[in-house]
């Protein structure tokens, strides 16, 4: 089974996020939305002819949404199965928040890394929203 299938997303938490924001869009020159995420697009190897994305995020330093992390980042993976890849984890030992989250941009579970670092996991929708 092919657990991480690429990289979903880096999100990270900002003491000024609206200076952060524009820090990036005028040095970097990202096209950052209101929401405060930059969405990169791009192919898939295999299947060229099938969009996929990668998303950058900032949020405000005071998000519990990292919780119960209390790093300043937090790193999504795609996978392909996140009830398998969930279920392998959990057999290994891996901390896994029982939480799943689902909507029109795909299903979503949590796990916590051996240094305290939330790690999402992010299975896409079949069709992008």
């Amino acid at each position: 089974m092919q657990r991480v299938t690429g990289l979903g997303g880096v999100f990270f938490k900002c003491a000024d996020k609206d200076k952060q924001i524009e820090w990036y869009r005028r040095h970097l020159g990202l096209e950052i939305e209101p929401s405060g995420s930059c969405v990169f697009e791009w192919r898939h190897k295999e299947a060229p002819e099938k969009p996929g994305h990668t998303v950058w995020g900032a949020f405000k330093g005071d998000t519990e949404y990292f919780e119960p992390s209390d790093k300043p980042f937090m790193i999504n993976y795609r996978v392909a199965d996140l009830d398998a890849v969930l279920a392998v984890l959990r057999e290994e030992g891996v901390t896994v928040d029982d939480k799943i989250e689902e909507s029109e941009y795909g299903r979503f579970g949590w796990i916590m890394d051996p240094e305290g670092n939330r790690i999402e996991l992010w299975e896409p929708p079949a069709k992008a929203p």
